[in-house]
């Protein structure tokens, strides 16, 4: 068994990793043109529109966690509402503080305004939802769900949080295949991807 200093050492080692290969993806990403991330943003509602998507992920009824788009993220909004069409809910985070996010629903019309983190969101008269699916912004993953997100942890937080209340949400991830890996170094802290969305197609994860 590893002594506390050898366990920090090893955390300290994989975070300095996860940096490095953040830094490197989200300059890959950064690099593409808006005409390819707009193809790629195109390609991915494609994946989407089938009902083996809907059926996989039981979207009917379901509560999704999207995002609105900032820097050189993937624009899944055309995405999210071809996922109301098919009967989902929608929901966006909302940074409340450098430690939390919530969920507020998100209704057809309703006003979005800035939030924290550089994000944007539905306001405080929106309802506080749980997410039943959630579809994940990163810098970078690999296929076996592993994912390296902006640094922060809201995410890691949120999920958390609903996992002990015995509701933890499926995560796709969404990311442009530049982003991809061949490996993330894995902390304990970490929730695994469920599946992962790029421009290529819907991948579910190959976990260990």
């Amino acid at each position: 068994m590893p002594t506390s200093s050898e366990q920090t050492a090893s955390e300290h080692m994989a975070r300095d990793q996860k940096a490095v290969l953040r830094a490197e993806r989200l300059a890959l990403r950064d690099a593409l043109s808006a005409e390819v991330r707009a193809a790629g943003a195109a390609a991915m509602l494609d994946h989407v529109a089938t009902p083996a998507f809907g059926e996989m992920f039981h979207l009917d009824g379901a509560m999704v966690s999207g995002f609105w788009p900032i820097r050189s993220e993937p624009d899944i909004r055309p995405l999210m509402e071809r996922l109301r069409a098919m009967g989902a809910g929608l929901c966006l985070p909302v940074v409340l503080d450098r430690q939390t996010i919530v969920f507020r629903a998100f209704r057809p019309g309703a006003p979005i305004v800035k939030s924290g983190f550089g994000t944007a969101g539905p306001d405080e008269t929106a309802p506080v939802v749980d997410p039943d699916v959630m579809l994940v912004p990163l810098s970078a993953f690999d296929r076996r769900g592993h994912r390296i997100g902006y640094g922060a942890g809201h995410y890691d937080r949120a999920i958390a949080r609903l996992a002990a209340r015995d509701r933890r949400p499926r995560l796709i991830g969404i990311a442009f295949a530049c982003q991809e890996v061949a490996s993330v170094p894995f902390e304990p802290h970490d929730i695994p991807l469920d599946a992962i969305l790029t421009e290529e197609g819907l991948v579910e994860m190959q976990q260990a």
